[in-house]
């Protein structure tokens, strides 16, 4: 059993969802109509709620510890941080993979010599080397990062002051070695999502989508979460029956 929290729901074939950071699992709540068809696999992230804090949070261990969830076959589902997290996992266990779907996933280094990619891996890593302790004030930094566009919310309501503190423990995106010649070669379907509204995010999707082979979908409406966006959870559902099809 796994040591931080899972819910599952509906029925049919596994999808795991991994969400990103400050908010939980809460994240799919627009997916649930999928679990008309399929078994929606529900982490929440060691560090965020219910589970109790931690002191660090590493994208390589969290990896590790959501590959039980693939139960020997699963599609993958990953949102910002926790699409890093599902890229490694699904490179590492591929024959546990169905198929891949990240949402503006920070893996920078996939496009580290792209200017504005540089210009935003260097205001992150600034940030988190500020050492700052209060929750506010970093999200608002954080938030102000993405600009307007991304519509990542800069205030922290009491319940998810956890989120925001586990934000500030996890280990830098900009650090992941995304394993692309084996995601590559993996024969299962991938897709990658962005919104069309931040020139780095698309830079990085950009290089995911040419070196995995990956379908591709822009949605503007919801900045960094393209899952709110309208028309997504549809373009999913009709991805993830692709694949169960195998057509």
């Amino acid at each position: 059993m796994p040591s931080f929290r899972v819910r599952t729901t509906g029925g049919g074939p596994r999808v795991v969802l991994v969400h990103g950071s400050v908010t939980g699992s809460a994240t799919w709540s627009v997916l649930r109509g999928l679990g008309s068809r399929y078994t929606l696999v529900l982490p929440e992230r060691p560090g965020y709620p219910p589970n109790p804090p931690l002191e660090r949070i590493d994208f390589v261990q969290q990896a590790e510890e959501l590959a039980e969830l693939l139960a020997g076959g699963a599609h993958l589902v990953g949102f910002s941080y926790g699409g890093v997290s599902s890229l490694l996992l699904a490179g590492r266990h591929p024959e546990a993979v169905r198929s891949l779907t990240v949402i503006e996933p920070p893996c920078y280094g996939v496009a580290a010599d792209v200017p504005a990619v540089a210009e935003l891996s260097g205001r992150m890593q600034a940030l988190w080397a500020e050492g700052i302790e209060e929750p506010r004030l970093f999200l608002r930094r954080f938030s102000a990062s993405f600009g307007e566009a991304g519509r990542v919310p800069a205030e922290v309501p009491p319940q998810r002051e956890q989120g925001v503190r586990a934000l500030m423990v996890e280990r830098g995106p900009w650090e992941a070695e995304i394993p692309l010649e084996a995601l590559g070669r993996a024969p299962w379907p991938k897709l990658v999502c962005s919104s069309g509204g931040h020139p780095a995010y698309e830079a990085v999707c950009d290089v995911l989508e040419e070196r995995l082979a990956a379908e591709r979908i822009v949605l503007p409406g919801a900045g960094h979460a393209v899952h709110l966006a309208p028309g997504f959870a549809e373009r999913l559902a009709d991805f993830l029956g692709r694949a169960e099809s195998g057509s």
